[in-house]
């Protein structure tokens, strides 16, 4: 098979399919990963707990709303109820199969949110926009009330709470309190990264070009012979699946115990922003709208202690909310593809430098 190159760009369609077809982002992937890697060698535990660990987590469920919103065009307010439902799901897996690989049950807790989005995603073939939000909304608040109403989701505890126990991979102590910060983070980064790849792979398939083409115009996709409702069904299901497996990982792999209140609007919001900066459509803005939205207290907090002029903890919480809501405003109308739009004008002018034209 013959084709023409120009540079590094490539005129066939396997290349043109390529995830990473640039040289460059082969070779700035793998200097991340090797980052990613050595980062517990710094044995900075604050770094690990308060930092990266949350940041992978949060980046993750933004990935699967990204799916849902982003690729598919249907928007979703219940997020955080999803993630909630992953994490009492693996709650209960795990105190009733106390011998299984605490992995396992992480992973499949994803399944069980997989079903309450698909179920909650019915309405999506009749309604869209402001009232599938609605209908989104109306899920985020009754999975709520079943967290702290029924109780055999935590086994009788009057505080609805998720207590987690100790458990083992291969010998090696990865929940409960006696698990190290290093353990729990390369076991969040694996799980991150198997699942970018697939939801990668997922997306430059012909189900992620089904999904794309429902997002652009639904009834053009219905005329090309795409099925709306499985094809919508589906993008709920392997949002929530996402959103799950980040629940199941943020109270078991970061807080060690959650209550229902962790589940809350709140959370829900606080990834739909994510997305909304990071960049709609990417999964490189799901991680760039997590790590500033996630690490933007921080910096708020530590930045002004450093120059002398500490900021009590409150201030810093609304000085966020005012500096999270600008950069909404200001990429709606300057940039509605986000952080992740801007990284790719970038990287293509510094490839073209020093002859732009």
């Amino acid at each position: 098979m013959f084709y023409r190159e120009a540079g590094q760009f490539k005129s066939d369609y396997v290349a043109d399919q390529a995830i990473f077809p640039i040289l460059q982002d082969r070779i700035g992937l793998v200097i991340i990963f090797i980052i990613a890697l050595a980062i517990p060698l710094t044995e900075n535990d604050f770094l690990l707990n308060a930092v990266m660990i949350p940041f992978l987590i949060f980046a993750l469920a933004a990935m699967g709303l990204n799916l849902l919103t982003g690729y598919t065009g249907l928007l979703s307010l219940g997020s955080g109820a999803f993630m909630g439902v992953g994490a009492y799901a693996c709650y209960k897996l795990t105190s009733i199969f106390p011998n299984v690989n605490i992995i396992v049950w992480v992973i499949c807790s994803g399944f069980f949110s997989a079903i309450a989005g698909t179920i909650f995603g019915l309405p999506s073939l009749r309604i869209k926009g402001f009232y599938l939000a609605i209908a989104t909304l109306a899920a985020q608040f009754f999975l709520e009330w079943c967290f702290i109403r029924v109780a055999w989701l935590y086994n009788y505890n009057t505080s609805a709470a998720i207590e987690v126990p100790q458990r083992t991979l291969l010998g090696i102590i990865v929940t409960g309190p006696r698990a190290t910060s290093e353990t729990r983070y390369y076991v969040v980064l694996a799980i991150v990264l198997v699942m970018t790849w697939f939801a990668s792979n997922l997306v430059h398939g012909r189900i992620g070009r089904s999904w794309m083409a429902v997002r652009d115009m639904d009834i053009a996709a219905e005329l090309m012979g795409i099925r709306l409702l499985p094809t919508k069904l589906l993008a709920f299901a392997v949002s929530s699946f996402y959103c799950g497996v980040a629940g199941a990982l943020l109270v078991f792999l970061w807080y060690g115990g959650a209550e229902a209140s962790a589940f809350n609007i709140n959370q829900s919001f606080t990834i739909l922003f994510m997305i909304i900066i990071g960049g709609l459509g990417s999964l490189l803005g799901a991680y760039m709208g997590a790590a500033l939205i996630f690490i933007l207290p921080i910096i708020l907090r530590f930045l002004p202690e450093s120059l002398g002029l500490p900021l009590h903890a409150d201030t810093v919480e609304h000085i966020t909310f005012m500096v999270t809501g600008v950069l909404i405003i200001l990429f709606l109308i300057a940039e509605p593809a986000g952080l992740a739009r801007l990284w790719g004008i970038g990287k293509q002018k510094l490839r073209m430098w020093p002859f732009p034209y």
